[in-house]
C-alpha cells in the first residue's frame, strides 16, 4: 500500500438503487504497486550503489527484539522503500546477523538488499589484525548466509595497535576474493583517514563510506576536522545514533521511567536544560510540519553536509513508519537554525 492514492469517480446509481456513500475527495485511497519510497534513491558516495536515504540497523535484533518482531520491522522498512540493512558481528554476539540472514533466506531478496557489516568488536575475532579480520568476515558471511558483504565497516576503535597498512592489505584480499564489495570506516580519526588515503594512492583499497556518532545533540568531534576530511575525500557519511539512543524521538522525558539499565543511563545524560531545549524545538517543528519528532531529527541530519543516510534502529514497525518520514521532510533554514541554536 502506497503513501498516497488517487480518488476514483463516484458511480452513478440507477433510479431506485440505494446510493452508496461517496468518500470525501481528500480521503486517502489505497493504490496498487510499490511505495513512493521505492523511487527515493541517493548515491552512496563513490561506491556506485543507489540507496534509500535511511539505513536500517540491527543493533536491537536478538537483544531487545526477538526474531519474529525483527522480521516484521525489516519487512516494514523494505515495504516503505528501504534497501540497506546494517549490522555488526558484535551485535547480540552475532544473533543480529543470524536474524538478518534468516530474513534474507526466507524472503529471497538478497540481490535487491544491500548488507553492511561492522567488524572488529566480536570477542572471538577482536581487532583488525589480518587473521582476525579474515575470520570475522568469514564468520559474518556464515551467519548471514550470503557469499558477500556489500559494505564492510572496519571498527577503528577496536584495535589501534594494528598498522593500518596490514588491515588494508587484508581488505584488498577480501575484495579480490569477492567476499567484500566496498570498504567503510567506523569511528576513525581524521588522522587515520588521511593515512588511509595516502595508502590508497599507493594502490590499497580506499574508504568510500564513514560511520560517525552524530546527531543534533552530539555534534563533536564530527563537526570539525572529521567532516572536513570526509568532504575532501568524497566519503559518504552514514551517521550512527541519529536519535541519541532514542532521546530525540521525544518518548523519554521522565527520568523515573528510564530505569537503571545501560540504555536508561544513556538517556538520562540528555535530561538537562540543553536536552529539554532541543526537545522543545523538535516538538514545535514537528507540530508545524505534522510529523513525529524522530522524523525531524532524521531530517536535520540529512540536511548536513556529507551525510547520505543515517543508520537507524527500531523496536517496532511503527517506529520505522516514523523514521522513514524523515527522508521526505525538507527543513527550512529557520528550522535548521532553530534546532542548532536550541542544542548549542
Amino acid at each position: 500500500m502506497g503513501f498516497f492514492g488517487v480518488g476514483s469517480a463516484a458511480s452513478v446509481a440507477s433510479p431506485g438503487t440505494p446510493r452508496m456513500p461517496v468518500a470525501h475527495p481528500s480521503a486517502p485511497i489505497p493504490v496498487q504497486g510499490p511505495s513512493i519510497g521505492h523511487g527515493l534513491r541517493t548515491p552512496l558516495g563513490e561506491t556506485g550503489l543507489e540507496i534509500f536515504p535511511l539505513v536500517l540497523g540491527g543493533a536491537e535484533f536478538g537483544w531487545n527484539v526477538d526474531i519474529a518482531a525483527s522480521h516484521r520491522i525489516i519487512d516494514r522498512y523494505v515495504e516503505l522503500g528501504g534497501n540497506v540493512l546494517h549490522t555488526a558481528d558484535s551485535f547480540s554476539a552475532g544473533r543480529s546477523e543470524h536474524i538478518i540472514g534468516q530474513w534474507l533466506a526466507t524472503r529471497g531478496v538478497r540481490d535487491d538488499i544491500g548488507v553492511a557489516v561492522r567488524v572488529g568488536g566480536h570477542p572471538d575475532n577482536p581487532g583488525l589484525g589480518p587473521v582476525n579480520l579474515v575470520r570475522a568476515v568469514e564468520a559474518s558471511l556464515t551467519r548471514l548466509g550470503t557469499d558477500h558483504i556489500d559494505v564492510l565497516y572496519l571498527d577503528g576503535s577496536a584495535d589501534q595497535a594494528v598498522p593500518l597498512e596490514e588491515t588494508l592489505a587484508t581488505a584488498e584480499w577480501l575484495i579480490g576474493a569477492g567476499k567484500v564489495r566496498h570498504l567503510a570506516a567506523a569511528e576513525f580519526s581524521p588522522e587515520r583517514l588521511v593515512e588511509a588515503r595516502i595508502l590508497a594512492s599507493a594502490g590499497y583499497p580506499r574508504f568510500t563510506v564513514l560511520d560517525a556518532h552524530y546527531n543534533v545533540l552530539h555534534r563533536t568531534p564530527f563537526e570539525g576536522d572529521l567532516r572536513l576530511v570526509a568532504g575532501a575525500q568524497g566519503i559518504a557519511v552514514t551517521p550512527s545514533h541519529p536519535l541519541a539512543h532514542g532521546f530525540l524521538s521525544g518518548r523519554h522525558r521522565n527520568r523515573d521511567r528510564m530505569g537503571l539499565s545501560a540504555r536508561g543511563m544513556q538517556l538520562a545524560t540528555y535530561l538537562n536544560r540543553r536536552g529539554q531545549r532541543a526537545l522543545k524545538a523538535l516538538d514545535g517543528i514537528a507540530l508545524e510540519l505534522g510529523v513525529p519528532d524522530a522524523a525531524v531529527a532524521v531530517a536535520w541530519l540529512l540536511a548536513q553536509r556529507t551525510v547520505v543516510a543515517p543508520i537507524v534502529n527500531a523496536y517496532a514497525p511503527e517506529h520505522v513508519d516514523e523514521l522513514v518520514q524523515g527522508a521526505g521532510v525538507q527543513l527550512s533554514r529557520s528550522h535548521l537554525a532553530e534546532l542548532t541554536r536550541a542544542a548549542q
